[in-house]
């Protein structure tokens, strides 16, 4: 375990652009009989597996830490080190970096080449959802369900999608799911219950098609208005912060998600107080940083999981002119040009949704729909970036996952002086019982809950069964 916390330390300080990695899946809560007299639509995040032509389960992010192993199946062992060391090394000695991000890009996309997609950010090697869930869909929906039952569980009408997919086209594909199922179960309207990155396609369906087929919408832990962990790497946001790796750690063993020895948390605290991560990180900084950090972002980028236009979508409105100088270099680069059907489509995106994402969310109480907004918080997010000691769900903030919540940091509360003004303001209400959240700066401070100690990755029962 010692040597698996190393690694994972490792990577956080060294590939920054990796940090989704260790949002652990966990499992799934079984859906009870409860259920809803509405047909309901639910559509989750990046959790579904992928599959190749062959049938064979492609990779996702959440092996990430088994792909840096040093063992003889580890695909990015000391082979790919003895690769990249002689261009690092000429990066170092001759200031010629070129050859060493052309390396880099060229070894871990070949790691990657499965999931990732092509320049116009299409898939076009036969990955997908599993033919099984394509079946069971089909099946669903060719049967005439009016008299069927009196209730529809969450799950029932689940829109299964290749989520690394453009949110504008799946967005498509989601409006006419939502029109098969009206007319097999004979609802004028449905629900739809979204979590994570299910949140982007469906700003882009409301932008696209409006809500007059909508009954209710629950958005859980949105992502929406942006995610830090995704948004920040690509946009040279890095903060290397040891309290905040021993933080992460806690967090992680509090969750479950390891058995941390003490000696891991208190050799960091000690690093910290000695103040030699700070040191380190200096040295690497003055020296390398301003030279390399753009290069070897862009070469990450790109070979992993930024041919997605679904992870750009989680790029915030703050970050996203810096991300695309990152990841595809200045206007008129020679990447600008190898990537320009998919920065096509991340611009539309931008243009359409990230742009219009108030708007978005105001039509929905304006067209008279239902609304249940779910923002997790309590936990900390990427150790390695900016947004740190945020306050947030390990992905993306409170103020984000809830349209604008006010929240203190993860070490302190709001001060007493603002909640007093707060008190008499009338708003005494919507400030949390910890003292940590303000949830009366939202966008809709009477619809949005919050549920303290949940991570991202997790959903509990009660989320199951939003108030719709």
């Amino acid at each position: 375990m010692k040597k698996l916390i190393s690694l994972a330390l490792s990577l956080l300080m060294t590939f920054s652009l990796f940090v989704p990695a260790f949002a652990v899946q966990q499992e799934k809560t079984e859906i009870s009989m409860r259920g809803s007299q509405i047909p309901v639509v639910s559509i989750y995040g990046d959790g579904e597996p992928l599959y190749d032509p062959q049938g064979n389960k492609v990779f996702h992010f959440s092996q990430m830490l088994g792909m840096f192993s040093s063992t003889e199946e580890g695909a990015l062992g000391e082979a790919t080190v003895n690769i990249l060391m002689p261009f690092l090394v000429e990066g170092v000695l001759l200031d010629k970096w070129d050859n060493y991000y052309d390396a880099l890009e060229k070894e871990i996309g070949e790691i990657f080449e499965a999931c990732r997609l092509d320049n116009n950010g299409e898939c076009t090697n036969g990955v997908d959802i599993s033919q099984e869930r394509k079946n069971q869909v089909n099946n669903l929906l060719s049967k005439d369900q009016k008299q069927d039952k009196g209730f529809y569980a969450f799950e029932d009408y689940m829109f299964y999608y290749d989520w690394r997919l453009d949110p504008l086209t799946i967005a498509d594909q989601f409006n006419a799911h939502i029109k098969k199922v009206k007319q097999v179960t004979g609802s004028d309207k449905v629900a739809v219950v979204i979590r994570c990155l299910g949140s982007s396609v469906v700003m882009a369906y409301i932008a696209k098609y409006g809500l007059d087929d909508i009954h209710g919408i629950s958005i859980d832990a949105s992502v929406s208005n942006g995610a830090e962990i995704i948004s920040e790497p690509i946009s040279g946001k890095f903060k290397v912060d040891a309290n905040a790796i021993n933080r992460m750690i806690k967090d992680f063993d509090a969750l479950g998600m390891a058995q941390i020895d003490s000696f891991v948390t208190s050799s960091i605290d000690l690093l910290a107080k000695t103040g030699v991560i700070d040191s380190v990180v200096g040295v690497v900084r003055d020296e390398l940083y301003g030279k390399i950090v753009k290069g070897v972002t862009s070469a990450l980028a790109t070979s992993t999981f930024f041919t997605w236009p679904s992870y750009w979508s989680c790029v915030t409105s703050e970050d996203y002119e810096n991300a695309l100088l990152y990841v595809f270099g200045p206007e008129g680069s020679e990447k600008r040009e190898q990537y320009k059907g998919l920065i096509e489509k991340i611009e539309e995106y931008d243009r359409v949704v990230r742009k219009n994402t108030e708007k978005i969310m105001l039509s929905i109480k304006q067209s008279e729909c239902n609304l249940c907004i779910i923002s997790k918080y309590g936990l900390q997010i990427a150790p390695v970036i900016e947004s740190r000691n945020e306050l947030g769900d390990q992905f993306v903030t409170v103020k984000r996952s809830s349209y604008g919540a006010t929240a203190s940091d993860v070490y302190t509360t709001l001060s007493d002086s603002y909640i007093e003004q707060r008190i008499s303001e009338g708003k005494g209400k919507y400030i949390s019982a910890d003292k940590k959240v303000d949830a009366s700066t939202c966008l809709y401070p009477d619809y949005t809950w919050f549920i303290k100690g949940s991570s991202h990755s997790a959903w509990n029962d009660f989320e199951n069964f939003p108030p719709l």
